[in-house]
């Protein structure tokens, strides 16, 4: 296990649940402090009180990443608690299913509300503290759709592609500041939405029929993630930004 020097101060978006608290609990064993940012409040609260229980270090704060104005009042209480944020993790998002004809423009536009714009605004908010030390780390979960696409998704999967395009270019905007900026794209990974969407019938098949078809033959894990997110934060990564790392099993090379 990588240890992050520094006390460093790490927010992680959408993580009450999922691959998100598999990010923040790896981070905060890391030496990390943590806060999970998470439209549900009381979630939030809960993985922090866990991850607090194991002798690491969090806080909970409920925060709709579409909200600008949540998002800096959540970052004003991480200042006041632990100070300056160094590590930004991009997790929080929405999915969406429906054809293409179906998707309205309030639902296009929540979407990329929370999967897109919510990326933004949380760089654009925190990136101002990394630059005053000169050190920071951003990495924003993206998708795996994004290289094949995928029918009945296409708001989703324009929002995480569009996560893509601003990886890149942040990561060459700000990497004189000692910044780096990269994506991971998970693949299939078993969480609580994929299996709420295994019994909607939405996978096209089940979680364990998707493992034999995956080259390693085994879905992912929020661990999956989380590890290569460590590596990625850390201060042996420093000269890799603007890279899309893939976590996928070999469903995707």
């Amino acid at each position: 296990m990588s240890e992050l020097s520094g006390d460093k101060v790490a927010v992680v978006t959408g993580a009450a649940s999922g691959i998100g608290l598999g990010i923040a609990q790896r981070l905060a064993a890391d030496g990390a402090k943590v806060a999970i940012f998470d439209l549900n409040t009381a979630a939030a609260e809960e993985a922090a009180a866990k991850i607090s229980a194991t002798g690491a270090t969090s806080i909970g704060i409920g925060v709709d990443v579409s909200d600008r104005d949540q998002i800096q009042a959540g970052i004003d209480i991480v200042h006041e608690v632990f100070g300056p944020v160094a590590i930004l993790v991009n997790n929080a998002g929405m999915e969406g299913f429906r054809p293409f004809l179906k998707i309205t423009p309030d639902v296009w536009n929540r979407l990329l509300a929370v999967n897109l714009t919510g990326t933004f605004h949380c760089c654009q908010l925190l990136i101002p503290d990394m630059m005053d030390v000169g050190w920071g780390r951003i990495v924003n979960i993206s998708s795996s759709s994004t290289h094949s696409g995928q029918p009945f998704m296409t708001h989703y999967v324009a929002s995480k592609t569009g996560v893509v395009g601003l990886t890149k270019s942040l990561a060459l905007e700000f990497g004189e500041h000692g910044i780096t900026v990269n994506t991971i794209p998970p693949g299939f990974i078993d969480t609580p939405m994929t299996r709420r969407n295994e019994a909607k019938g939405r996978l096209g098949g089940s979680v364990e029929s998707h493992a034999e078809r995956t080259p390693v033959r085994r879905p992912g894990r929020p661990e999956d993630i989380a590890a290569a997110c460590a590596f990625l934060v850390s201060d042996e990564a420093g000269y890799i930004t603007g890279q899309i790392l893939g976590v996928n099993g070999g469903r995707n090379t």
